[in-house]
């Protein structure tokens, strides 16, 4: 088990961690100090459990817009797909679509060899 020295508010902490997670830990706590060091900026020193709080509140609420905006694009997706007609490209046989356009190809140059002659 790995261990990790953290700093946040300016107080060191040491935390266990499974072996390999170390440098993910710390950028964590870094995100963490970042919302501390803000909120000790904007509300002074209200302590460090009032400020890991609000902190920690902060951190909830980006998770909960990401999880919102991940939940609205899913939703977007999922629209689409069933809009998309059948029988498109993307669900048509590979191998149709190459022998339609090698049949297209050779009426293209036979029309611009006509056209030439």
């Amino acid at each position: 088990m790995g261990k990790v020295s953290v700093t946040l508010n300016g107080r060191a902490f040491t935390i266990g961690c499974e072996d390999g997670q170390e440098s993910y830990l710390r950028e964590l706590a870094r995100h963490l100090d970042t919302h501390v060091t803000d909120l000790s900026r904007q509300v002074g020193q209200i302590g460090d459990l009032r400020l890991l709080l609000m902190a920690s509140l902060v951190v909830v609420d980006e998770l909960k817009t990401a999880q919102n905006r991940l939940e609205a694009l899913e939703s977007h997706l999922n629209r689409l797909k069933s809009e998309q007609p059948r029988g498109t490209a993307s669900d048509a046989d590979p191998d149709g679509l190459v022998d339609a356009l090698n049949g297209i190809s050779e009426r293209l140059e036979a029309l611009a060899a006509a056209e030439t002659s």
